[in-house]
């Protein structure tokens, strides 16, 4: 059998694939052809098997580093559920768990070993790839090898030790975002030699992505957010701990199974809430950046940010969690003008001149990127210099800007004049001698009866109740928009100050407009549930609704995640086509001969008596 055949029958076989997917047939060639790699490919699109499947046609084993240690466990579930050995090396383990996969590695019983990238500054560890047969060396999120990407770590950078320890071994590289400028810092670093590259879209057409100003806290936002995605699992992102904590609170009180993750809860309560998210015990966790980049969750229909991500390279990251099956997913932005001013003053924290403007430069990106009324898909094309984006005018329906009829009756484009508003607003700002913060302002625009109102004799002023025809959340909106233009500026104790250009619009020079959606969006939903593809047909949810039971049975009783046994893309097509025989349960994509010996009998047992009925 020649090489090409070897590579198919081992893609049906094992892993369940009757073809591949964009770039993986020559990603995988370079490898096979002893070349080094760099390969640039969004989050879901397959990068796994590009140093797997070569892996199993190569003599010796693969290593694989990564600093994702909950991505390295999961990795090696899903392989031995395909009938693959595989181990790893990591801080979690002691020392005996070590030895045991040494062992492994010189007995050769291991095909794949991961190791996070601290590993390598042991001697004992290199010794130990000196006794053995090394195929080719796997280092995943390779954009941490720059100082210029957004995850920069400093035990990537001692990676160059292995083409000068192992000069005839190649180097495959994976990442999901690297610029140009990245790109030519991880190929320098790692001393690869001329690399073949291999760079995929940027634009993934199962996401679609919105981006809206946050209302207040935001959570009444989220809610509905959460109630277009019922039993669906979800990853919601906040900038803080305490926000996490918060807000899984709130939540919970609301009915929805969420759990708060951060790194500083302990490490057992971490481990707790991996494990219930992983296994489907919960539908939603409320987490910091430091959960979800080692996640291979497969089956998360949505992603929340509730700020503003620090830059464009971690918001695509983190919103890359969502998806990885190729089913439909949203994800959704809510930032507001506090977010920026945030993220600015702890940069003015850096000392190194040249970092700060870096990290600015960055911010800047994200902040238009958030506010932008072009094709969101697009932007992030461009930003990532996306090869394929020439041939892309924009995405049609999958982001908000695009998508005409996300909010009834509403264009995206459209604006509203807020000038006489924004009069009553600046008004009462300087009759209250620029001493109060914003939530004061509107209560005394809606004639609030707050006890400080009172004594302050503010009940008394002629603006007092003049803005009793917008509601709270039309009036920060209008508040932040205020900001942003410049006309107002927060104080150190975030009382509101007029600026020239506020003056300027009270003296009736100038004009202000917003656009419409977000002034009226307090009385509709971020996202409208014809926005929502389903992932099942209304006519196979039953048979899809009866798979996933069984589907739970078998995890719990293995003690794996429900995605190790069959993804649910496999789970649709198999309720779809109600395989009643071997044959046709292989053709079921992600069924491979493996799969089917472990899992296929019940299956089709179940099968057949869906057909019966």
């Amino acid at each position: 059998m020649n090489e090409p055949d070897h590579k198919r029958t081992l893609l049906k076989s094992v892993f369940g694939h009757d073809s591949f997917r964009t770039l993986q047939e020559d990603s995988i060639d370079s490898i096979l052809n002893r070349h080094d790699l760099l390969m640039i490919l969004p989050t879901g699109g397959g990068k796994s098997l590009c140093y797997q499947l070569p892996s199993l046609l190569m003599k010796g084993v693969t290593v694989v580093i990564s600093p994702l240690i909950a991505l390295m466990h999961d990795q090696i579930k899903a392989l031995e559920a395909l009938g693959v050995s595989a181990g790893m090396i990591s801080s979690t383990q002691n020392q005996n768990e070590v030895e045991k996969v040494y062992r492994q590695l010189v007995n050769r019983e291991l095909k794949l070993v991961y190791v996070a990238p601290e590993r390598f500054k042991g001697g004992r560890f290199i010794t130990i790839l000196q006794q053995i047969e090394i195929n080719f060396f796997v280092i995943d999120e390779a954009h941490c090898v720059s100082e210029w990407g957004h995850e920069f770590r400093e035990d990537y950078r001692h990676l160059d030790l292995l083409r000068r320890t192992f000069p005839d071994t190649g180097i495959a590289a994976f990442t999901a975002t690297a610029t140009e400028k990245v790109q030519k810092d991880i190929i320098t670093n790692l001393k690869m030699r001329t690399p073949s590259i291999f760079r995929g879209p940027v634009f993934r057409d199962n996401m679609k992505i919105s981006s809206t100003y946050r209302i207040q806290d935001g959570r009444n936002q989220l809610l509905s957010i959460i109630q277009n995605h019922p039993e669906e699992n979800g990853i919601v992102y906040c900038f803080t701990r305490n926000a996490t904590e918060s807000l899984a609170q709130f939540l919970q009180k609301n009915g929805i199974k969420s759990s708060p993750y951060h790194a500083g809860l302990p490490a057992a309560v971490r481990n707790s809430t991996y494990h219930d998210f992983i296994h489907d015990e919960i539908h939603i966790v409320v987490a910091t950046v430091a959960f979800g980049m080692g996640i291979d969750k497969s089956n998360i229909r949505f992603v929340v940010h509730m700020s503003l991500p620090k830059t464009i390279e971690n918001y695509y990251q983190e919103i890359g969690r969502a998806g990885r099956d190729g089913l439909p997913a949203n994800v959704y932005l809510l930032f507001s003008v506090s977010d920026l001013m945030q993220r600015k003053s702890l940069i003015d924290q850096l000392e190194d001149p040249v970092y700060k403007d870096h990290a600015l430069g960055k911010l800047d990106a994200m902040i238009k990127y958030a506010e932008s009324e072009n094709c969101r898909h697009r932007i992030l094309a461009g930003y990532f210099e996306d090869p394929h984006q020439k041939n892309m005018n924009g995405c049609k329906t999958l982001c908000d800007n695009c998508l005409d009829d996300h909010n009834p009756g509403v264009s995206p484009k459209e604006s509203v004049d807020i000038t006489i508003n924004s009069r009553k607003f600046l008004s009462a700002v300087y009759r209250t001698e620029q001493r109060f913060g914003t939530n004061y302002i509107i209560d005394i625009l809606r004639a609030s009866k707050n006890q400080k109102i009172i004594e302050n004799c503010h009940d008394t002023l002629s603006v007092y109740g003049i803005g009793k025809d917008l509601n709270k959340s039309q009036w920060h909106a209008l508040a932040q928009r205020l900001q942003e233009l410049g006309c107002l500026q927060r104080g150190e104790f975030q009382e509101l100050k007029i600026m020239n250009s506020g003056f300027a619009i009270l003296k009736k020079e100038i004009t202000v407009e917003m656009r419409k959606e977000r002034f009226i969006s307090s009385t509709l939903t971020v996202s409208n549930k014809k926005q929502l593809t389903p992932i099942v047909t209304s006519e196979n949810s039953y048979n899809f609704e009866k798979m996933k039971t069984l589907r739970a049975l078998i995890a719990k009783k293995e003690n794996v995640p429900a995605y190790i046994v069959f993804n649910d893309k496999t789970l649709i097509e198999m309720a779809e086509k109600i395989p009643l025989n071997r044959d046709e349960m292989l053709a079921i994509g992600g069924i491979g001969e493996k799969k089917y010996e472990r899992y296929g009998n019940e299956f089709l047992n179940l099968c057949k008596e869906i057909a019966q009925k």
